[in-house]
């Protein structure tokens, strides 16, 4: 009997950019390229529930800035701390009707919250995991795109480097008695526990995978710097920058109620696959 002719299939391994992109084409065997069709028909497993009795886990959304700190200011002059606000209400609201957990705002109005205010607030209400929500602005007018950022005593690059020291500029607001001092980014990384690392790298890697089928990310999208909101020792944190207010096109976007559906709508399927597997870990 003959052997069946290899099929082609191409493969998305990666973006370069907006509208740019690495695909590779591979050369399957046709009973392996008859399964992953088969497998991409069929429905999807919906996720368990925690066993009766034992709490749902908690979600802390934080949306940026707020108050007397309205963040980027975008172009046609829009605040980033409105843009992240109603973002975070939208999946909110996903979130919850699912079930699966409960949510919890560090802010649900236009209010002022400190930087460590915020991660005081997620860890005693014992959050499962954290994610800071963004709209900021760059120098360079032209850059724009989603991405996400965990916690490292070292910056993956300038541009990052940059953001976290003007977010972690935010509680200039809080007055002359709440300030960070200059070393705190560079040991920040020495408070969370490796298991914490793991858990926000995890969560980032989803939420990559999510928001890249509807939004358009930067460059290598997952990138790591000294921001302080992410300090928690015991809680995954992630910071989720939206896109760029700087930039005319993700500012236009980001106030359509439209794409902030979007949005929420990835950063909704990427809690639920940390979520999933929280619950599977947890059963061992």
């Amino acid at each position: 009997m003959l052997a069946s002719a290899p099929i082609s299939r191409r493969l998305l391994l990666g973006r370069l950019g907006p509208g740019m992109a690495v695909v590779g084409t591979y050369l399957l065997p046709e009973w392996l390229h008859e399964a992953m069709a088969v497998a991409a028909t069929q429905p999807r497993r919906p996720l368990a529930r925690p066993r009766s009795g034992s709490p749902l886990p908690l979600v802390m959304l934080d949306p940026g800035h707020g108050g007397k700190d309205p963040g980027a200011i975008g172009v046609s002059g829009t605040y980033e701390k409105h843009v992240s606000l109603a973002t975070a209400l939208e999946l909110k609201r996903l979130l919850t009707a699912q079930g699966r957990c409960r949510v919890a705002l560090t802010r649900a109005k236009d209010v002022f919250v400190s930087l460590d205010g915020r991660v005081d607030r997620a860890q005693s209400a014992g959050a499962a995991l954290f994610v800071s929500m963004h709209a900021d602005a760059l120098s360079d007018h032209a850059t724009r795109g989603a991405s996400i950022y965990t916690l490292s005593s070292t910056a993956s690059d300038a541009q990052t480097a940059a953001l976290a020291q003007r977010e972690n500029s935010a509680d200039r607001f809080a007055g002359p008695s709440v300030h960070a001092s200059p070393e705190v980014a560079q040991i920040l990384a020495s408070l969370v526990r490796r298991e914490t690392k793991a858990g926000s790298a995890q969560v980032a890697r989803d939420l990559v995978g999510a928001l890249d089928h509807d939004v358009p990310m930067l460059p290598n999208p997952q990138r790591h710097a000294g921001f302080v909101v992410l300090k928690a020792a015991d809680i995954p944190s992630v910071l989720v920058e939206m896109g760029f207010m700087s930039n005319a096109r993700d500012e236009m976007e980001l106030r359509r109620p439209e794409h902030r559906k979007l949005i929420a709508l990835a950063m909704n399927r990427a809690v639920d696959a940390f979520l999933a597997a929280r619950l599977q870990l947890a059963d061992g």
